[in-house]
């Protein structure tokens, strides 16, 4: 990551929309999954927090690789409360970390569609795995743990109306896919379970549709597809009609969230992460990156559903939950298009 004037500002920006953040000064945070899209803007909220704030959070990185975790997050070290701790979610050892835990944050997961359709088996068994063992460390440590989860739990309903958390619609668990949202399901219960027998304290966030600068070189979902035709300078071409309803939310209103979520959150409660004023189409996603790069949309043949595809028409999500907590997204569609784009051209 390439830590720009434009995106610490931008994390500036983000960390003004977590109420109450003074509760995490001083705390040490496990992070699992902390060199992903997703987790690695929570830890640069954390770094930027701590350099700018003396906050004094150590922020554990649990990782399989060192040098990558060190390579993701250079220009940080120890001084700014960085540790980074050895990690593989499907080894058959206990997590033996040494010190006092306050929170952890549970977001390692595969998120690339055409890998877990690839690798059913793999991405069920790590997502069950790797969360058992942060259970059993949140239970061990009395650390209050955030899950996150993802709004593809929801599966199939009728309408175009955002989902609350207590909607569920249709899952075909025999579907070619079904490995991904199924296990995020178990994950929830495996939660709720932790709580009921063990007293483990934990609070459940859904993701919407990420993007941002921190998409990764081999992530093929449509929105990072877009954003490598626009630095590129060539035409976004969509390979559908795009009318799929999504709730895309940038990168640090997500990492802002999520923390917002486990500071304030009740325990065995889910938050939908989705910011409002950014729920569009694919297409008109693919429309404002284009937009803001100066490039064209173009359509080509319409593919049919491969399995690798998220068969769900409507994915918008509802924040209000959230929202009642305090939380108030920063970035629009418009906004975090060009914010992405700036962050990644400098």
């Amino acid at each position: 990551m390439r830590y720009n004037d434009s995106y610490i500002q931008d994390i500036r920006i983000a960390l003004d929309s977590i109420p109450n953040k003074e509760a995490l000064f001083g705390k040490r945070i496990f992070i699992t999954g902390a060199t992903g899209m997703v987790c690695s803007s929570v830890v640069d909220l954390l770094l930027v927090l701590n350099r700018e704030s003396k906050a004094g959070i150590k922020i554990v990185i649990a990782a399989r690789d060192r040098e990558a975790a060190a390579e993701r997050f250079n220009g940080f070290s120890e001084a700014d409360g960085l540790e980074i701790f050895h990690y593989d979610a499907m080894s058959k050892d206990e997590v033996l970390y040494p010190e006092n835990i306050d929170f952890i944050i549970h977001g390692a997961s595969n998120a690339n569609p055409e890998i877990y359709a690839r690798e059913p088996v793999e991405t069920m068994m790590a997502n069950i795995t790797g969360l058992e063992k942060m259970l059993k460390l949140a239970h061990d440590k009395s650390a209050k743990i955030l899950y996150v989860s993802s709004s593809e739990v929801y599966g199939m309903k009728d309408g175009m109306e955002p989902f609350k958390e207590g909607d569920y619609g249709y899952l075909d668990i025999l579907g070619t896919r079904a490995g991904y949202p199924s296990s995020k399901r178990a994950g929830e219960s495996l939660c709720i379970a932790y709580g009921m027998e063990y007293g483990v304290i934990s609070v459940i966030v859904r993701p919407g549709h990420i993007y941002g600068p921190t998409i990764k070189d081999n992530d093929n979902r449509a929105s990072a597809e877009f954003t490598r035709n626009a630095l590129r300078g060539e035409d976004i071409v969509m390979r559908s009609k795009g009318t799929q309803l999504r709730s895309y939310c940038y990168t640090l209103d997500c990492a802002s969230a999520m923390l917002t979520a486990h500071i304030g959150g009740e325990a065995g409660n889910a938050y939908n992460i989705s910011n409002p004023n950014a729920i569009s189409t694919i297409s008109d996603l693919a429309h404002a990156i284009a937009e803001e790069a100066g490039i064209e949309v173009r359509y080509a043949e319409v593919q049919e559903d491969q399995g690798k595809f998220s068969p769900m028409t409507n994915a918008s999500l509802d924040s209000g939950k959230l929202e009642e907590l305090g939380w108030i997204p920063a970035f629009d569609l418009k906004k975090g298009v060009a914010s992405m784009l700036k962050a990644m051209k400098d």
